[in-house]
């Protein structure tokens, strides 16, 4: 005698896992989780996570960095996740997650590191107000000199491959695309809702860059205009994609904006993962077929 199983639990199920946080963090085509998903969603992965100290020349201390590995046979390439000005959170964290779970080695760097109290990083400081005044006082080169140590580190890891990118949120967003200008070198930028540098540092990128906006955030879309248009002079690549609705910091704050966020998310991770992949991924023949080499 066959078992029967009870239908209407099994689709309310089904209809409600995509929803949460944690369910938004696994699976094919998933998402990073909002914040409120993304210390459950650390807790049940599946990869590998550890934390690594990197030294970085002319800095009193190392930085602390959150480092996550794909679950694959052959190499991947990096990706530096920078922080939000909130510092480095558990739902930054659980964006390195996601990427490693879309194939690449993913690491988070703490700038607040050592500059805490107790010489601690973010999770030292008393309030989020305390963090955001601290991540505004960063020099920009010292952050640059922190994203040098950090690329070096993760491209000298034996699972990684040579080929490295960033990819920012907020403050975060601002520094991956002025890391463009500094960086010959780098592979690929993607910029969530993050401003653009002038059109003169432009003139300094050679990556790639996308570019991912809220419909509802003119305060860093006045920007964006002008650096398009000075790209494109310049004969470099900057794709951007804008989401009516959506508000500033739309991948974080998932559940607002009356559903905006959500569907600006949807469709803005797949699209950072298409670009990380086109950029940083090799194709190869295997039968006839055409794959990809990490």
């Amino acid at each position: 005698m066959r078992k029967r199983i009870p239908i209407i639990p099994v689709l309310i199920a089904f209809l409600v896992a995509p929803l949460t946080g944690v369910g938004a963090g696994h699976g094919t085509g998933a998402i990073p989780p909002g914040e409120a998903g993304a210390k459950a969603a650390l807790e049940i992965s599946p990869r590998h996570h550890e934390w690594v100290d990197i030294a970085v020349p002319g800095r009193e201390g190392k930085i602390s960095a959150f480092v996550a590995y794909p679950e694959r046979k052959e190499k991947a390439p990096v990706v530096i996740v920078i922080q939000e000005v909130y510092g480095l959170t558990d739902w930054v964290r659980a964006v390195a997650d996601r990427l490693a779970a879309d194939g690449f080695i993913a690491i988070a760097p703490d700038f607040l590191s050592g500059l805490g109290p107790g010489g601690g990083g973010t999770d030292k400081f008393a309030s989020r107000d305390d963090v955001v005044k601290a991540v505004r006082e960063l020099k920009e080169a010292d952050v640059v000199a922190a994203l040098d140590a950090v690329s070096r580190y993760g491209r000298g890891l034996p699972a990684a491959t040579d080929k490295f990118a960033t990819i920012g949120f907020c403050w975060g967003g601002d520094q991956s695309f002025r890391y463009a200008t500094a960086r010959p070198d780098l592979g690929a930028a993607v910029v969530y809702y993050g401003t653009s540098p002038g059109s003169d540092a432009l003139k300094g990128v050679r990556a790639p860059v996308l570019g991912l906006y809220g419909g509802d955030d003119a305060r860093v879309n006045t920007t964006v205009g002008p650096a398009e248009a000075t790209m494109k002079d310049l004969g470099k690549t900057y794709v951007t994609n804008t989401y009516p609705g959506a508000g500033h910091g739309f991948l974080r704050a998932q559940d607002g904006r009356d559903g905006a966020n959500r569907a600006a998310s949807e469709k803005a991770w797949p699209a950072t993962i298409e670009h990380l992949k086109k950029y940083l991924v090799e194709k190869r023949e295997v039968d006839g077929n055409r794959t990809d080499r990490y």
